[in-house]
Parts: C-alpha cells; structure tokens; sequence
C-alpha cells in the first residue's frame, strides 16, 4: 500500500524474464518485458523515485547498487520502508527461479535499513510484498515493517500473514526454490 498513484499489477509473467543480476553492482537496464526486468518506464512512480526524479521522496542509504530504499508514504508500522530495484520488475508473481539473489538481496537491504535507523529486533519484523492483484504499484517493492507487534488493526488485515493478498518474502523464496526444483 505505497505510492502516489496506482497501477495495473499485471499477473502473467514476462515473456522474457532479465538475466540474474548477481551481486551488487549489477543493475543495467534488462531487456525482456514489464515483469522480467525492463529497465525504466517514466510513467511508473517507482522508476521515477529509483532515478531520482522525485524530490519529494528521500532515498535512504542502500549497500546494494541496484536496490533503493525509502520510507512508505502510508507507513503501517513506526518503520516502514520500501525496497525496490532501480530496473522495473511488475511484481513477485512475475519473478522466477534465477530472481533468488534479487529477492535476497532486497531481504538484506531491508534488514541493513531497520539496523540503520536503530531497530535491532530482527524477530519482529514482517518483511513481504502484495500478490496480485492487490498491488498498489506494479513495480516489484518489498514492504518492510517494524516492529511488527505494532501494527494497527488495518495495518495487520493489509499487510496478513497466510492470506490472499500479502506474501511473505520468505513464503516468496519458498516458492521460487520450490519452482526451481521442478523445472
């Protein structure tokens, strides 16, 4: 539930899904289509906030390149932050085995973000991204909450664990490993 504006979360994967961007550092424009990793598109607010084309949002300090973090504009926890990747990816239903590092890396930015800004209990924290439709941007954006026990009656029904609507990173990397090992 963050952004200014919203947009279609598109569900079908992409035709052709980025090539893995490894480590930090990576994060050139990928060929392939809206869900694989397409690079910039202008009228995503997401892409124009990872280009710095949004004074009004600041960035927050991030280890990995190709990786951004900011404060949600709608916070549901008194830190909540956004990690999103500077190539438009539509969502995590898009995402594919090789995307493992991806979300990794997103899962480690968002942890390196809570201890930045003084939140060292890792055990409450809720770290997950909305399953579509019900994604309010569609670009590919990891929520990270904290501390979790203190989320409002409307933050816990957005943002529920084992429900339609919100799947947890790790539920996500339980799935892309799962996929993996069928194909």
């Amino acid at each position: 539930m963050a952004g200014e504006e919203g947009g279609s979360s598109g569900s079908s994967p992409a035709a052709e899904p980025s090539p893995d961007t490894g480590g930090a550092g990576a994060g050139a424009a990928g060929g392939g289509e809206a869900g694989g990793g397409s690079g910039y598109d202008g009228k995503c607010i997401f892409c124009r906030i990872t280009h710095g084309e949004e004074p009004g949002t600041e960035l927050l300090p991030c280890e990995y390149e190709d990786l951004v973090c900011f404060r949600d504009i709608r916070p549901g926890a008194p830190h909540h932050y956004l990690v999103v990747p500077k190539i438009h990816f539509g969502n995590c239903k898009t995402l594919k085995s090789e995307h493992i590092p991806l979300v990794e890396r997103m899962m480690a930015a968002g942890k390196s973000i809570l201890q930045r800004n003084k939140f060292t209990d890792l055990n409450d924290v809720r770290m997950g991204f909305h399953w579509p439709p019900f994604c309010s941007i569609a670009h590919l954006h990891l929520h990270v909450l904290a501390p979790a026990s203190q989320l409002g009656f409307l933050s816990r029904m957005v943002y529920r664990l084992n429900s339609y609507w919100f799947i947890t990173a790790e539920q996500l990397m339980e799935r892309l490993k799962s996929e993996s090992a069928t194909s």
